[in-house]
């Protein structure tokens, strides 16, 4: 595959790695303030625990392993263009596609979370007004620049980190190891199967970093230091975020509220009635801080999912207009138009958890096909220049393959109807790909 030709479409190189580290920890840190918790009512403390550690083990090998490939192959397709390199246009319309379903469907949840928060303080605004209206707002940014959106993305997420670390500072003080172990395995071990999309919510989108790589100083050298140090900062905040949590009165107390109704989704605010009360000026701070978390995942994985789509259509595997780089700002600004109309919709559906459920299946198929992708390169292209490499290879690779394999099937089999939808968006689109995609539009790839 060659590099891109002097006539076709760039993007303008701003980011530096702490801009990367902004973007890495923005993407996920979302997954830290909700959702994770409906976990626990699937598997309990015991049962999500194992979730997150085999989520972890994936994440920490997977992450490494995609640094790799993005080092060597620094385009804004991501794994799109790993897969296309390795496996050929078929298999790279796959991939490619796995990562558009993903990031095009992650922010509707995120949206409608964002909607929902603000209700509570302007409750004469409707949820999805809100939602549109943020969905306005940030696709908006992301077209004026990359670095503006970069600069956003990197102040809400420091804010978003500071409301984890107070957060942890108030919980930790009431933790009790027995809080841990109150009913740990409610469901038996298949529960941990089931638990197993929250723990990957407390990880999803950090790939993301890689599709800014074409719009990175130096990509060779700071998206290892921006990727690897967002990945370390998560797994820390995933493990303080859960033990304090739980920690402070068992997870059912975080799960549930005091009226024994529907699972929140809100699993801090929860945990602090528990320790300092909802009249407290911590509480407010924290609770309000979340939206920060909210917003930092909702606009990054805009931005991700724009770079997606956008050299999906520079290639030809979709319309040529969304390849489009705006003549003044230099952002692909059709691509993210139609993820936003895209998300749009979805909003409108009110089915929230069952987006972020087929933004999973996404994510995993993403994974399987670039940790494929990463062996046959290192096999076929031997003498590629690969400024990073990852460490204990093939063992990193193979674990992160066989964890998201086995994470794929359970989710299939706990969500045998939105496995349906998956597969069924992805035929669709190979069959629109295959009756109308140009072979010459790639003969240069």
């Amino acid at each position: 595959m060659n590099d891109l030709k002097p006539t076709e479409p760039k993007l303008k190189r701003t980011l530096g790695p702490l801009m990367l580290w902004g973007l890495g920890v923005g993407y996920v840190i979302s997954g830290m303030y909700f959702g994770w918790n409906l976990g626990l009512e699937k598997g309990g403390t015991l049962g999500m625990a194992v979730a997150t550690f085999f989520v972890i083990i994936m994440y920490l090998t997977f992450t490494f392993s995609y640094t790799e490939l993005a080092c060597a192959i620094p385009k804004a397709g991501g794994a799109f263009d790993y897969s296309m390199r390795a496996l050929g246009k078929n298999w790279g319309f796959i991939g490619g596609m796995a990562q558009n379903i993903e990031f095009i469907f992650a922010p509707p949840a995120i949206a409608f979370a964002i909607g929902a928060y603000l209700n509570i303080f302007l409750p004469g605004l409707p949820i999805l007004v809100i939602a549109v209206v943020a969905y306005l707002i940030f696709t908006a940014i992301n077209i004026y620049g990359v670095q503006t959106a970069a600069s956003f993305e990197l102040v809400i997420t420091v804010v978003a980190v500071i409301g984890l670390l107070i957060f942890a500072g108030v919980s930790y003080p009431h933790f009790e190891w027995g809080n841990l172990t109150k009913n740990a395995l409610p469901n038996s071990w298949t529960g941990a199967f089931a638990a197993i999309p929250f723990a990957i919510w407390f990880f999803l989108a950090i790939e993301g970093v890689a599709n800014v790589a074409e719009e990175t100083i130096s990509p060779q050298r700071n998206v290892l230091i921006g990727f690897g140090s967002a990945i370390l900062t998560l797994v820390a905040l995933c493990l303080i975020t859960f033990t304090s949590a739980v920690g402070v009165n068992g997870w059912e107390a975080i799960v549930f509220t005091a009226d024994g109704g529907s699972p929140s989704d809100s699993p801090l605010p929860l945990a602090l009635l528990q320790t300092v009360g909802g009249d407290h000026i911590l509480y407010s701070v924290v609770t309000f801080i979340g939206l920060f978390g909210l917003v930092a995942s909702f606009h990054g994985i805009i931005l991700a999912a724009g770079r997606a789509t956008f050299e999906f259509g520079r290639v030809g595997f979709a319309p040529k207009g969304l390849g489009k780089v705006h003549e003044r700002f230099k952002t692909p600004a059709n691509a993210l138009l139609v993820n936003m109309l895209i998300g749009i919709v979805a909003l409108f559906t009110g089915k929230t958890g069952e987006i972020i459920t087929i933004a999973c299946f996404g994510a995993l198929s993403l994974y399987i096909v670039s940790m494929i992708s990463l062996l046959i390169l290192r096999k076929n292209e031997p003498d590629l220049e690969r400024p990073f490499k990852v460490p204990l290879y093939p063992a990193a690779p193979i674990t992160a393959l066989v964890i998201a394999v086995i994470a794929f099937v359970a989710i299939t089999i706990y969500n045998p109807w939105l496995a349906l939808i998956y597969s069924g968006l992805l035929a669709i689109s190979y069959g629109w790909f295959r009756l109308f995609y140009s072979k010459d539009e790639a003969k240069d790839l």
